[in-house]
């Protein structure tokens, strides 16, 4: 007789989860369960409901109907275990605070109430900051970067919290190339070390070579799965509908590249 073995919960398991504003349904019906160690994106049109979806992944909003599970438990009970990338232009880029100070805000959730953070704590914070390329701008307020500069720092205080999980909301938008690449590397870098990445992202010509599973997302969802099976034409149309000529043209181009580099 085999023996039994008891399953080791999804990272992220949604069910059933409808978000509606102004009893207008925003998200309807979404269920799915996230494998741990992949970096997934989640890509649809504008309006498709990709960042309400993180929103209420988070509890940042509510849900009309449906929950969430991290690990197998509720959010309240493990929220050290997610960190959050926020879209950059919902952040108050002119409130007084410096890189650093932002940074350590990844190593609240590791403190007991009212405790400082640690001269560890802030070792940590400086460690995040060289991993992508911030050491220098420690002391600068926030206000003083550039875009790019910004969501990298959003970036290092998402690494300083060490989490399992990383959910972010278009971290790539309006960051110039070499902040696209430093992204792309640490992405990779959190995959080698087991942790579960999901973005939501807008370039669909980049998800091919990026990620490794894709949520197609357009009020429900409309398909989801390794990159490889979900993100086709069909689905895609379905997703974008007569939107999508230009970007499936895209998208193709990028794949005979991506096989001619793999023949070569």
């Amino acid at each position: 007789m085999t023996p039994y073995t008891k399953q080791k919960p999804f990272p992220i398991e949604v069910h059933d989860l409808t978000v509606a504003y102004d009893k207008k349904p925003v998200l309807w019906d979404i269920d799915f369960e996230l494998p741990e160690s992949m970096i997934t994106a989640i890509v649809g049109p504008n309006g498709a409901g990709k960042s309400t979806l993180i929103k209420s992944m988070m509890g940042l909003i509510p849900s009309s109907s449906g929950y969430t599970l991290i690990y197998g438990k509720p959010l309240d009970k493990q929220r050290r275990s997610i960190a959050y990338v926020p879209q950059r232009e919902s952040v108050d880029w002119n409130f007084p605070i410096s890189v650093t100070d932002v940074v350590l805000m990844g190593r609240y959730p590791h403190l007991r109430l009212f405790q400082r953070p640690s001269r560890a704590d802030r070792e940590l914070a400086m460690k995040a900051l060289k991993e992508v390329g911030m050491e220098d701008f420690a002391k600068r307020q926030i206000s003083q970067l550039s875009g790019g500069q910004q969501q990298r720092v959003f970036l290092a205080r998402a690494l300083a919290q060490d989490a399992s999980i990383y959910l972010m909301d278009e971290p790539f938008a309006g960051v110039d190339a070499a902040t696209e690449k430093v992204i792309f590397e640490k992405l990779q870098e959190l995959r080698s070390l087991n942790k579960t990445v999901v973005v939501v992202h807008h370039d669909l010509q980049s998800v091919p070579d990026n990620f490794d599973w894709v949520m197609l997302l357009n009020l429900r969802l409309v398909a989801f799965g390794p990159v490889a099976t979900a993100f086709t034409d069909e689905n895609l149309q379905h997703t974008y509908g007569g939107r999508l000529n230009i970007l499936s043209q895209m998208v193709e181009q990028s794949r005979r590249q991506r096989f001619v580099r793999e023949t070569e």
